[in-house]
């Protein structure tokens, strides 16, 4: 989970949500769930806590650390501070309130695309 990965990701999910389940309020628990475990996991990686189970996401991109790779993704080398002041966290902070967002348009976007394909299903033989 990074920065550069995560909104994207959620907003696959939230297409893939809405894709697979009919029933909203199972849609509204997996979002809930998925959200939950977006943060659960990108937040302990932006304060550098290190775990067996947390190495495993981080380790396999060429990063520093758990917050060089919640920056860089591996991707860039962006300056990543070893100590993170409270501008650096609020600027995190700034990033995780995008999450919600990225999969409430991911939903939205799942139920659009299939309010089309509903549509185009009724063609007549």
């Amino acid at each position: 989970m990074s920065f550069l990965l995560d909104p994207p990701l959620l907003l696959a999910t939230g297409m893939t949500i809405e894709r697979y389940t009919a029933d909203e309020r199972t849609a509204d628990r997996l979002a809930t769930g998925t959200l939950g475990l977006y943060l659960g996991v990108s937040i302990p990686l932006w304060n550098d806590v290190r775990s067996p189970v947390l190495d495993r996401i981080w380790r396999p991109f060429p990063s520093a650390g758990p917050r060089d790779f919640m920056v860089n993704s591996g991707v860039f080398s962006l300056p990543v501070p070893r100590r993170a002041e409270p501008r650096h966290h609020l600027a995190a902070a700034a990033v995780f309130a995008t999450y919600p967002l990225a999969l409430a348009l991911g939903r939205r976007l799942g139920r659009r695309w299939r309010a089309r394909v509903a549509d185009r299903g009724s063609v007549r033989r």
